[in-house]
């Protein structure tokens, strides 16, 4: 102990020590400057040698000693202000938190109150919710103007009700009165219930083919958006809309990767929602949100919303996946890849609750989602370092697109947008199954194509592959396409593909070989597409 008290006194007594002096100094010199009788002293005792300089420079040097000290003295009021300033205490910073919270509450609360009475008033009247009548009831109720902008849909453009279990006069249904969001786990989802419930009108859909449509969309994007594509690469897109719900548009930055589904929501008047991908995506829940057991509220995701809104209206409506492989897509993705994969698209379902609330939104049914068939899923791929390899399983379940290059700008007429509904592009797909289904003869060079490249290369058509051969070619012909198109497409993006999981620095002679051999077995200068994705594997290997 003594060891101690001596190490204590030598060391850290003289770093006290110093500290207290600088102390001391600071309170010596205050005294020293404020002790105006001993300065004054010292002053008189050599003023009789004084000149008029030194006068001066004495005045100088007294107002800079003052500055310095007030400076001083406003440099330490603010540190100590800033250590001890005036803090809310945590109860108080909590009572302001819920009066502001109470306050956004009541200004939801005001807001469906207001659309209740005006449901109330429209059936006391009996007249029919049309916009022009439901606009003068606004301005009768609110004043000039506030009927402006306000449409209320009939009753034959509302969707079929959907209950959980048996029937639950208390159960929140399409065709009950509006639930105020504030009071519903799902606060974003009841909005969108309410909006369908009162505003929404159901457009005019127009009538054309898949032809003219392809057209339209390309025209449209070049006269108002400026986005400029071939007119294959859109057939390319809408066909495989015919396909397949998951379509993946992979190339380099800036060739319009996701402009060209964005474009496309434009065409349709129904926005595409974009959903960007984080690298820390791992479960389901980035995707479908979460139920929170703490505040008892379920944490809603665009995607989310973008699905559930979808099951209102029957306009073409495309969901992007922004950069989806900047996490592990079989990861995030692999419970929609399951879903879509069911042959019923009444079984297409997303889990998102294990029991159901009677205020919860009008289409959860039995905790679940349904996943309308207007709704296709589009991913963004860059092929970088910074990014993930797809898995198979992704892409055998998706038709993707290489968009490589920009195509040239071109001047053409202004086109309008379009409505057009799900129902018909359904049934132009449908149709086209009918109308152009592939040959015989195309299917026999299918199949002596599968036995070569199982041959030589040990890689065979799948039964999903050949489905999607099926459905994809008469979509494409009836887009304007011919049959050899679609299968050089189809084929290279499909089949070819599998080659890069393969040792092609050691089989650079079987390509060149495969390349003459589709040129013998389809014809010279027809399957353009693979034998340049050939000359691309050939370089890169």
């Amino acid at each position: 102990m003594d060891n101690f008290l001596k190490y204590f006194y030598e060391d850290i007594g003289r770093v006290m020590k110093a500290f207290l002096d600088w102390i001391m100094a600071f309170f010596t010199m205050l005294n020293y400057m404020l002790n105006f009788p001993m300065r004054m002293e010292i002053i008189a005792s050599h003023s009789d040698s004084f000149t008029t300089k030194d006068w001066i420079m004495l005045l100088v040097a007294n107002v800079l000693l003052i500055v310095l000290v007030i400076a001083l003295f406003v440099i330490i009021g603010k540190v100590l202000k800033k250590i001890f300033r005036f803090r809310v205490s945590a109860k108080k910073y909590d009572e302001v938190v819920k009066q502001v919270k109470k306050l956004q509450t009541d200004l939801i609360r005001a807001n469906f109150e207001k659309d209740k009475l005006l449901a109330m008033k429209v059936n006391e009247l009996g007249v029919n919710p049309s916009a022009e009548n439901t606009a003068k009831l606004m301005e009768s109720l609110y004043g000039e103007g506030a009927g402006e902008g306000t449409d209320a849909p009939a009753e034959e453009n509302k969707p079929a009700a959907s209950a959980s279990g048996g029937y639950n006069p208390k159960r929140n249904t399409v065709d009950s009165p509006m639930v105020d969001p504030a009071t519903s786990r799902f606060f974003r989802l009841t909005e969108v219930d309410n909006y369908y419930k009162s505003q929404y009108v159901k457009p005019e859909y127009e009538n054309m083919t898949l032809e003219e449509f392809c057209e339209r969309f390309r025209l449209f994007a070049a006269s108002n958006l400026k986005l400029y594509y071939d007119i294959q690469t859109i057939r390319y897109f809408i066909a495989s809309m015919g396909a397949a719900r998951i379509i993946i548009l992979q190339g380099i930055s800036g060739t319009g990767k996701t402009s060209l589904p964005y474009a496309f929501g434009k065409f349709v008047q129904k926005d595409t929602t974009v959903v960007s991908v984080q690298p820390a995506w791992r479960e389901r829940t980035e995707l479908y949100g979460y139920f929170n057991e703490f505040t008892k509220m379920y944490t809603e995701t665009d995607f989310l919303k973008a699905v559930y809104e979808g099951n209102y209206y029957r306009d073409p409506h495309i969901i992007i996946l922004d950069e989806m492989n900047i996490a592990r897509v079989e990861y995030y993705f692999a419970e929609m890849l399951s879903i879509l994969e069911m042959p019923l698209q009444s079984e297409w379902k997303i889990d998102v609750v294990t029991a159901t609330w009677d205020n919860d939104p009008c289409l959860i049914n039995q905790g679940k989602i349904g996943i309308s068939d207007n709704v296709w899923f589009v991913g963004t791929i860059n092929n970088d370092d910074s990014t993930f390899a797809v898995a198979d399983k992704v892409y055998d379940r998706a038709i993707p697109i290489d968009l490589d290059s920009r195509a040239d700008a071109f001047e053409c007429e202004w086109s309008p947008a379009v409505h057009i509904s799900t129902d018909l592009i359904n049934e132009m797909f449908d149709q086209a199954k009918k109308d152009y289904p592939i040959s015989e003869e195309m299917m026999e060079k299918l199949e002596e194509l599968n036995k070569y490249l199982i041959a030589v290369f040990r890689l065979a058509f799948g039964n999903r592959i050949m489905k999607q051969v099926r459905d994809y070619v008469p979509c494409f012909i009836a887009c304007g396409g011919t049959e050899i198109e679609a299968v050089d497409f189809i084929v290279a993006k499909k089949v070819l593909r599998k080659f890069e999981s393969l040792s092609l620095g050691f089989m650079k002679d079987d390509l060149t070989k495969f390349s003459a051999y589709l040129d013998k077995l389809f014809g010279k200068n027809t399957m353009t597409v693979c034998k340049e994705y050939i000359e691309i594997l050939k370089k890169n290997n």
